[in-house]
């Protein structure tokens, strides 16, 4: 979900939180106060079957409209190029493509892995052996494994932070967006088209809660890869999700390249961290 008063305390934490990847003995501080019996930005983690969610409360979406009629992208959504969550998915660009160099440095074995890098290139390197169908659902049914549902405001403290790929790996624990972000990565990653990628906030009816999922278009079907369940569906065949925004289709933007990152990424970090503060 997206606060836009607090989106500054949000990008400020995200870039300090980031810092933790780079080590392989890096870890995340975590502090988990008790749900109130309804948080008014991010409630606290649902149980769904055998999987959690973390629910992505959208204060700030309009109410739910029907389906559209299936399109170009999933749902029949056009990519969002304004607003408060394309806003939010720009911001994190720059460290997404940071990100994309520290894991190619490791895959080169030109530096040290952090346990998160190693195992999020483990799950890269598994669906490159795999095509169309099985590489979709390698990655979905991997980062559900790799990660365990919890609320932002259980693991970092405020109410709502979309994190980096590396973020949730160090930590080992994330909700609905983070989930969805370490998919599009790794697809990407792994060689799939970024046209062919989408993230989409939905609006559950079976809950009444804003949730977040990836999609990935395979042989002309979007396909939704949810955190709750191992399965692919698609997308004309999930009547309990009504979509509100797609956003990406486009390869994460890294940073020009400097001389020394190669040589030092943690110093490309620091930069990073002060250039998104606001």
């Amino acid at each position: 979900m997206v606060v836009p008063s607090h989106l500054g305390a949000v990008v400020r934490l995200t870039a300090i939180v980031g810092l933790l990847v780079l080590s392989p003995g890096g870890t995340v501080a975590r502090s988990a106060p008790p749900p109130t019996a309804r948080q008014p930005v991010e409630a606290a983690v649902v149980q769904s079957g055998t999987f959690q969610l973390a629910a992505l409360e959208p204060v700030d979406l309009p109410a739910p409209a029907a389906k559209p009629p299936i399109g170009m992208g999933p749902f029949g959504l056009a990519t969002a190029r304004d607003g408060a969550y394309e806003a939010r998915w720009h911001l994190l660009q720059p460290l997404i493509g940071l990100e994309s160099e520290i894991l190619a440095l490791c895959r080169s074995g030109s530096t040290p892995c952090s346990a998160a890098a190693a195992k999020f290139n483990g799950i890269v390197e598994a669906a490159r052996a795999r095509s169309g169908r099985a590489r979709v659902g390698e990655v979905n049914r991997a980062v559900n494994l790799a990660i365990r549902p919890m609320s932002d405001q259980a693991q970092y403290g405020a109410p709502d932070i979309w994190a980096t790929p590396l973020m949730s790996f160090a930590s080992g624990a994330g909700d609905c967006e983070d989930y969805a972000i370490a998919k599009y990565v790794a697809l990407v990653q792994a060689g799939m088209p970024a046209a062919d990628l989408r993230l989409v906030v939905v609006h559950d009816r079976r809950t009444d809660e804003g949730h977040m999922v990836a999609a990935a278009r395979v042989d002309g079907d979007w396909l939704i890869l949810d955190n709750r369940t191992m399965r692919l569906v698609a997308d004309r065949d999930v009547p309990d999700l009504t979509p509100m925004v797609a956003l990406g289709g486009e390869p994460a933007t890294a940073a020009t390249p400097e001389p020394q990152r190669a040589a030092a990424p943690a110093a490309a970090w620091n930069t990073a961290g002060l250039a998104v503060v606001l």
